[in-house]
């Protein structure tokens, strides 16, 4: 008989909403304990530092959780990745980013436990073309004008990245799981050159399911996550427009749908309108291969809500500054899998 290794894994995904932590001097334990004003005052970067208290409830949430691995967008870079693990996280994970194409210097990256019986390797997309080039550039090329030169290939790349997690025992091109962490173009258009960022957001799309059905083609009978910040509905209900090749061209679920969750229960993010109304939208997605949706532990799955310091839910923010309040503009998704082969 042939003893095969497995393992159980809790997986979250959030997008942490701007999460930077660039200090001038290496940072000692004690800064936590400062008041706001000096808090910011410690670093000189262009880039607001993430609210002590904002960093502490979301560390507060992600530590309630307890999660083997956790999926993180809006991350501003390795650094802040970094001191937030050391600062706030009790060290207990490792860091794991590539700095991705981000004008915001925002990134997509993990945390992974310490301990945990394998190895892992991060890889880069973010030099793959997405085979798309915007309206205008496109009528250039037609009429024999270049365009701007920061094109290299003819095409654009992805805004941010997918970052591709090798989860392996002993060779990583013999990987026992692999996690596709995206964050996808967002709807804001301030050039005024693709109408709430729908094309470019459909480019990527399309260029992030190829790179999962090359993985599978290699692959396939390999546990595959599609996770990350889509900015849109993906789901299989009402689908937005630039999202529908999810559903011609792969076999993946969303795992809130595989658990049968209520659209209301699927909202990782609330759009707040005029008259104290929120609308609740799903937008963070964690789509699962066929070989991964048999290993989802039945009932672990939910979307987190932030708690106060009695432990009772945050109602869902009604105007901005509820909303501002919270940890994160985004809320976390959760899920664990079980009986993961570990190849040897």
């Amino acid at each position: 008989m042939t003893w095969t290794e497995t393992t159980n894994l809790k997986f979250c995904l959030l997008n942490a909403e701007n999460l930077f932590l660039m200090f001038d001097e290496t940072p000692g334990k004690d800064i936590v304990e400062l008041k706001e004003s000096l808090w910011q005052r410690l670093s000189a970067s262009v880039y607001e530092n993430k609210s002590l208290k904002k960093s502490q409830e979301l560390a507060k949430a992600l530590k309630e959780i307890n999660a083997d691995v956790i999926m993180l967008c809006e991350v501003g870079g390795f650094e802040s990745l970094k001191n937030f693990n050391q600062l706030f996280m009790d060290d207990a994970y490792s860091p794991c980013l590539i700095e991705g194409n981000s004008e915001r210097n925002i990134d997509v990256g993990f945390l992974i436990r310490k301990g945990l019986p394998f190895y892992f390797d991060l890889q880069s997309n973010k030099h793959r073309p997405i085979n798309y080039l915007y309206p205008h550039e496109r009528e250039s090329l037609a009429h024999g004008y270049p365009i701007k030169s920061k094109i290299t290939g003819g095409s654009h790349k992805f805004s941010r990245d997918v970052a591709e997690l090798r989860i392996f025992k002993s060779d990583k091109e013999n990987p026992s799981m692999v996690v596709l962490l995206a964050h996808l173009k967002s709807r804001l258009d301030p050039e005024r050159i693709d109408p709430n960022g729908f094309e470019r957001r459909r480019a990527e799309l399309r260029t992030l399911l190829e790179i999962y059905n090359e993985l599978e083609a290699v692959h396939p009978d390999l546990p595959i996550l599609v996770a990350g910040d889509f900015n849109g509905n993906a789901s299989s209900i009402n689908t937005d427009e630039e999202f529908k090749d999810l559903y011609s061209l792969t076999q993946l679920k969303d795992v809130l749908e595989v658990a049968g969750l209520s659209a209301e229960q699927r909202a990782t993010f609330y759009q707040v309108r005029n008259g104290s109304r929120a609308d609740g939208r799903q937008i963070d997605f964690a789509f699962m291969s066929p070989h991964m949706q048999k290993l989802l532990k039945a009932q672990s799955t939910s979307v987190y809500r932030y708690k106060d310091e009695f432990g009772s839910e945050y109602p869902i923010p009604k105007n901005l500054d509820a909303k501002f309040n919270l940890p994160s503009d985004h809320y976390p998704l959760v899920f664990e899998i079980e009986n993961l082969q570990l190849k040897k």
